[in-house]
């Protein structure tokens, strides 16, 4: 009686402490927002200078919010089309990829069969105006915003097109971009099949179901590579859904615990699998993040696939949309992923303003269905660690200096088709006529060495050791000169492959580039050997 009545104690104790701990909260809460709203009325009373209330608040909300996680935001009404164009892939536009160069904005890539290709838009193409209004000064956004309306409205397009001296008018009328989950697929090696899947929309099911169902059928495959390479999540229903194809109906995929037990979820397929044995390898890198890392994971904690290439990201939050008033949106993290070993994707703890590794990864050992060890600590570690990080060569800096970019452009105008994208290669006379165009341009570069070799040379003026390694100093920044015709031979390779992709996006767009990079994909190669192993 006694230890019962000890019991209820304490059980009052703790509903006690409990209250009040919900009381100080709301108090607090309570608070601050008074103290808030009595700062926003002093600054309306007193302050010297006009202000725009609705920037000022919609500042401060972004603040407070950025203290929490980089994924909690809030959407205003105005910004409504950008809440549905994460959900769906959908927006009313042009569809073209534009880039900053300079104080221009540019076409960098059209989209096959949208708006911008059908006018003929091409890389390179400078828009000047939008229905008339100069574009002088804005920047990719801002005209990316002009660009973006209602479907089958039309605009006005004023362009200067390189190598062309008068400007070029174009009426485009915008149409519903749908960006395509799958922008690829096909057959890499004999029976095995390719299928790459950019994003997680609610279309992702659909286009990789048909793209699979014709791999099979046309051409007769018996064995996948799934592509989640920089692929950044989207729904979880969506990778799910993929799951129920190759998994048997009622197994768990992925689960969600957060601090609102309505947030608790367990994940289930839901149908029986068309593709249960089919031998599958998934491609992962460090930027495969959310429900791409939520489908790799569940098929290594069930052993249906093997994962090779980079660990991946490690974005493990779950995100709600949550209705605010006068039609704003909270995009609001509610929970945390876990495999089905239990292992948490998330990698960063964000509370506090702190980069570690988050709580839930104390444990880094769990094991898979098969009783096969697999590590944890935020991400997904593959079974078979691949890095197709290139280094950072001459080529990188005449990419990034929009060199290649501008040859290909020039080529295009010279030759109205090229060889199909997985043959197609500039001939050695291109290459040369690319050289003779960078010494024209008076190509250079800053190596990051020479920056610190400086910095060092600064540090020790300093101190009072210059005198000491001024001749070291002198030595290496001698080493360390570009010497552009010698790198342009040592790299020939590397350059080569960028003036290739840049023309292939000319002519055959994204698919085209995706074939051509498949040509000599170590990963690709590497998941092959697997496969055929297992055939």
């Amino acid at each position: 009686m006694k230890k019962h009545f000890v019991g209820i104690l304490a059980l009052m104790f703790n509903f006690v402490v409990a209250a009040q701990n919900n009381n100080q909260r709301t108090f607090e809460i309570s608070k601050n927002l008074d103290i808030y709203s009595s700062i926003l009325h002093e600054i309306e009373q007193f302050y010297v200078d006009s202000i725009d209330y609705s920037s000022l608040v919609q500042e401060s909300i972004n603040q407070m919010l950025s203290g929490l996680d980089p994924y909690t935001v809030y959407i205003p009404e105005s910004k409504e089309e950008e809440l549905k164009m994460m959900t769906s892939g959908e927006y009313g536009g042009i569809g073209a990829i534009i880039m900053q160069r300079g104080n221009e904005v540019v076409i960098s890539e059209p989209y096959e069969g949208m708006p911008a290709q059908v006018v003929d838009l091409r890389c390179g193409d400078v828009l000047l105006e939008i229905d008339g209004k100069s574009l002088e000064g804005k920047n990719t956004s801002e005209v990316s915003n002009l660009l973006k309306g209602v479907p089958g409205t039309q605009l006005e397009l004023k362009i200067k097109r390189p190598g062309e001296k008068k400007s070029l008018k174009k009426t485009i009328v915008r149409k519903k971009i749908q960006l395509h989950p799958v922008p690829y697929f096909g057959v890499v090696n004999k029976n095995v099949g390719f299928i790459q899947l950019s994003e997680f929309t609610d279309k992702a099911t659909n286009e990789f179901r048909m793209a699979l169902d014709s791999l099979v059928k046309k051409d007769k495959i018996t064995s996948l590579i799934i592509d989640l390479r920089d692929n950044g999540g989207g729904l979880i229903n969506e990778a799910c859904k993929i799951a129920s194809l190759f998994v048997p109906k009622g197994t768990e995929i992925v689960s969600t615990k957060g601090k609102d037990e309505g947030q608790n979820f367990s994940y289930e397929t839901t149908s029986e699998p068309s593709y249960e044995t089919m031998p599958l390898v998934v491609l992962v890198n460090g930027f495969s993040a959310s429900a791409s890392e939520i489908l790799a994971g569940a098929f290594q904690d069930l052993d249906r696939a093997t994962i090779i290439g980079t660990k991946t990201f490690g974005k493990g939050l779950v995100q709600g949309i949550r209705q605010m008033p006068y039609k704003g949106f909270l995009k609001l993290t509610t929970a945390r992923y876990y495999t089905p070993s239990g292992r948490c994707v998330q990698a960063i703890n964000y509370n506090n303003h702190t980069l570690k590794s988050s709580a839930d990864n104390s444990k880094n050992v769990f094991f898979t269905k098969s009783g096969r060890m697999v590590l944890g600590g935020g991400g997904i570690t593959p079974d078979s660690i691949l890095n197709q990080e290139k280094k950072v060569n001459i080529a990188f800096h005449l990419y990034s200096q929009l060199l290649m970019f501008d040859f290909a452009t020039n080529y295009a105008k010279k030759h109205r088709q090229i060889a199909t994208a997985d043959i197609f290669s500039i001939s050695e006379e291109d290459y040369r006529e690319f050289v003779a165009f960078v010494k024209e341009k008076n190509f250079t570069y800053k190596l990051k060495t020479e920056e610190l070799i400086n910095a060092l040379k600064e540090s020790a003026k300093y101190e009072g050791y210059e005198s000491l390694i001024v001749d070291e100093i002198k030595s290496l920044s001698e080493k360390l000169k570009p010497n552009i015709e010698k790198e342009m031979e040592e790299c020939k390779a590397d350059i080569i492959d960028f003036i290739n992709f840049e023309i292939i996006k000319r002519y055959y767009f994204q698919k085209g580039t995706i074939q051509y990079n498949l040509r000599d994909d170590e990963l690709v190669k590497k998941a092959v050997d697997i496969l055929t192993k297992k055939s």
